[in-house]
């Protein structure tokens, strides 16, 4: 038996199903102009992607999520040549499962920028991985899981209730029986960091929840936060709650706390890092990984699905 939290969860017995182990982050590798660049090795705060995708070499994963922004700063495909590539892309692309965040499709600010701004490099540089252009969500399996990738890019797919994005959404958890779930995209609703939260995706929050979803991922605000479950207006909720966890660590630079949310259990601004969870038949367990030379911070825990 596992406790966290006055909750006590079962583990599945050894030999019965092989867990399914997942790294996630956002925020990942600096333009390549940057001034803090330094070839990849970037400074003592900032553009530590390398650092970051070290972890993800030296793991075994079933899959990576990259959780947005990516490539700073518009995601320009000669910038995820350069930058990302030399990084994060040193993975088996394989298993390599992103979704885009506000910067891969911003139009200015960085290397070989789409004018358009369709998120052009982000679409070429992951090809079919990142879903169809123009939508950029899907979903799959990975072990007994069932997981989907949206798009928070609100102005570009809409996110709103009758919406392409949101129908394909419901559609596709009322066609996935699996116990448990996990979704993400880039932008979290809930945030207890400076700009961090944005309230456009409020609908996601509504149907993952009805629908007995267990765990969100999110980058966007440059911190790790990790919440109680909770329901879509944020209160806790330790039956039938979402975990959200942002782990905008991936290396690009660190943010600050504002306030405190109610419903937040572990932050930190202070180290860079991955997020691993480890996802088995019934229950789910977590470990923030810190990059070596970037902080201290870990974090760690399980949980049961519902």
């Amino acid at each position: 038996m596992i406790i966290v939290a006055g909750v006590f969860a079962c583990v599945a017995q050894a030999g019965v199903a092989s867990a399914a182990v997942v790294a996630a982050a956002g925020d990942i590798a600096c333009d390549p102009a940057d001034a803090g660049y330094h070839g990849g090795l970037g400074t003592a705060k900032t553009c530590r992607q390398m650092y970051t995708s070290d972890l993800l070499v030296a793991g075994t994963w079933d899959a990576v999520l990259p959780l947005g922004d990516n490539q700073y700063d518009c995601g320009g495909l000669l910038a995820f040549q350069q930058s990302y590539a030399a990084s994060w892309g040193r993975v088996d692309p394989s298993i390599v499962h992103p979704v885009p965040g506000d910067g891969e499709y911003a139009t200015s600010g960085g290397t070989d920028c789409s004018s358009a701004g369709d998120a052009a490099g982000y679409y070429s540089y992951f090809g079919s991985a990142a879903g169809s252009p123009g939508q950029g969500y899907y979903s799959y399996d990975v072990g007994d899981w069932h997981v989907i990738a949206l798009n928070a890019e609100c102005s570009h797919v809409l996110c709103k209730k009758n919406s392409p994005q949101e129908k394909w959404l419901v559609a596709d958890l009322q066609a996935h029986t699996n116990l448990c779930t996990l979704v993400y995209w880039h932008q979290p609703h809930f945030s207890s960091a400076k700009g961090g939260g944005t309230g456009k995706v409020g609908q996601f929050w509504t149907d993952i929840y009805s629908h007995g979803a267990d765990v969100v991922l999110n980058g966007h605000a440059h911190i790790y936060e990790r919440f109680a479950p909770m329901d879509p207006t944020g209160a806790v909720d330790p039956v039938n709650g979402v975990r959200q966890f942002t782990v905008g660590t991936g290396g690009k630079s660190h943010g600050k706390i504002a306030t405190i949310l109610p419903s937040s259990e572990s932050r930190d601004v202070s180290t860079f890092g991955i997020l691993k969870l480890t996802l088995d038949s019934a229950s789910y367990s977590w470990e923030f990984m810190p990059a070596a030379g970037t902080g201290t911070f870990t974090d760690s825990g399980s949980y049961p699905c519902h």
